[in-house]
């Protein structure tokens, strides 16, 4: 995602997604906090197989998160250094906490087009890759959902969430991690973390975590435009 003005989220993979759904909203609500509809909407669980740069990112970024916080002594990169950094920073905070610092020391990364790092239009960076080059926003999404998995969060308890922001009318993507039957938003605009129903200008299109994918549909009490 960047911020001139782009496709709210791929359409093949919202269809993709969509076609995919598993057993409908019923099956769903086992599977998410109690009570909890992620900006107001409907949402439906998916495969992942419709998402390839997730699960391209998926494939490297535990041993990625390893490697940088196990490194140890002179032949540390300066990637290492900065992400042992943000843990030795937030390790002794309470959760919440935790979240507020993790995300505005990521956020101090210069904001990067797809373009300008990779020579394509859309790429999702692994941890490693986003500490060296920086990145756009499911980038910075991505590496603090790593770097809380570091911290002892479940990625059963975040999620990556693509959404159009109705106010820019601009694709964005930010992280939702769920704390105490609410689910906190992570955004690389905001040093702020709040709860989800305070953004009321982004309308989520599909969110992933480790485990599956969900497709989201309309916006529960609210009407277009609103």
């Amino acid at each position: 995602m960047n911020r001139t003005r782009r496709a709210v989220a791929p359409i093949c993979c919202l269809l993709l997604l969509l076609g995919a759904a598993g057993k409908g909203l019923a099956a769903e609500e086992k599977a998410k906090p109690e009570g909890v509809q992620l900006f107001g909407t409907i949402e439906f669980k998916t495969s992942l197989k419709a998402l390839p740069q997730w699960n391209r990112v998926l494939a490297v970024a535990d041993d990625q998160a390893r490697q940088l916080s196990q490194c140890t002594g002179a032949d540390c990169s300066p990637a290492a250094q900065s992400w042992q950094k943000a843990l030795r920073q937030s390790k002794d905070l309470p959760p919440l906490a935790q979240l507020k610092a993790v995300n505005r020391y990521f956020n101090q990364w210069p904001y990067r087009l797809d373009i300008e790092r990779f020579g394509v239009s859309d790429y999702w960076a692994a941890p490693e890759e986003f500490l060296s080059l920086s990145g756009d926003c499911e980038d910075y999404s991505i590496v603090k959902y790593f770097a809380l998995k570091q911290l002892g969060f479940a990625g059963r308890d975040m999620r990556i969430v693509v959404v159009k922001d109705r106010i820019r009318e601009v694709g964005h993507a930010v992280l939702a991690v769920y704390i105490d039957h609410t689910a906190y938003i992570l955004d690389n605009l905001s040093n702020l973390v709040l709860p989800h129903e305070t953004y009321s200008h982004y309308l989520p299109q599909y969110s992933v975590n480790e485990a599956n994918g969900w497709a989201h549909i309309g916006a529960v009490g609210k009407t277009k435009g609103n």
